[in-house]
């Protein structure tokens, strides 16, 4: 707008032809000028020619002219326009999209550590079985008997789990749990800090409440929980079980910050526009 309001004030008309024209505005034509410019000075073809100068002189380019028309595009932004599409609602549902695959990722991490977990735990139960096995009965020589006796269900119960124990370790659950959970705590706490950092560009601010500190203790929760990694391959049944603990009110907190996640975005479908 700078640039059209000084063409505006450019100077088209010389001095000598304002002062001819305020002259001949007198409305008695019948008063005689005493002095007056010759007519040379003021012949219509040197008014022309001395216009054309003044212009080319003062000429504006025709990008300045049409910078005004591409300046103004704060009606397609969220508030101000001063990060363009960064304010707008497609970079604002990014955060509420992607942590909602991070919380079934959590979820399905958790079943990994569980089915990890459950590899060792049956172990355990298998040895504290065999001590329940009573020996076979043997004759007098020695030898075993003709027919073997029919398990018991102590060894029924051994063989269900030893295959189970079997299946388990096929699965791989240990890698995929540890690949899981680097998975999740690299783009958790990455979104968790671009949702805040998202919500001060299109207002300016942060808004303390729940969503906001539940948020910050769902990331505190998830380096807690990966703090005690070194400690569990040690076999520090302490830090496993705090492990999982601190995972357990990371998917508490998870659910009791969906309500206020889905209310905040409403307020950007409501407050911003695409894109």
């Amino acid at each position: 707008m700078a640039a059209t309001l000084s063409l505006l004030k450019l100077p088209i008309l010389p001095p000598k032809f304002q002062q001819f024209s305020t002259k001949l505005c007198i409305p008695n034509n019948k008063i005689k000028l005493e002095k007056g410019p010759s007519n040379d000075s003021y012949n219509p073809q040197n008014l022309i020619n001395e216009t054309l100068q003044h212009l080319k002189s003062a000429s504006l380019p025709l990008t300045a002219l049409a910078l005004p028309l591409f300046l103004d595009t704060e009606d397609a932004l969220a508030v101000e326009g001063q990060f363009g599409i960064l304010e707008g609602r497609s970079f604002a549902l990014i955060h509420p999209i992607v942590m909602s695959g991070l919380f079934l990722y959590t979820l399905y991490a958790g079943y990994l550590g569980w089915q990890w977990r459950r590899v060792r735990t049956v172990q355990d139960e298998i040895i504290e079985l065999k001590k329940q096995v009573k020996p076979v009965a043997v004759t007098p020589d020695g030898t075993p008997p003709a027919e073997p006796p029919k398990p018991s269900p102590v060894e029924v119960k051994i063989q269900q789990l030893t295959e189970e124990r079997k299946e388990l370790i096929k699965g791989s659950y240990r890698d995929k749990h540890f690949n899981a959970g680097s998975i999740l705590l690299g783009f958790g706490v990455f979104e968790a800090i671009f949702g805040g950092v998202n919500t001060w560009i299109r207002t300016g601010k942060l808004f303390p409440g729940p969503h906001l500190f539940a948020g910050a203790a769902i990331t505190v929760l998830w380096a807690a929980a990966a703090a005690l990694v070194p400690s569990m391959q040690k076999g520090n049944e302490t830090a496993r079980s705090l492990h999982i603990a601190l995972n357990a009110l990371n998917v508490v907190l998870f659910i009791w910050q969906i309500p206020t996640g889905i209310d905040i975005v409403f307020k950007v479908f409501e407050f911003t526009k695409w894109p």
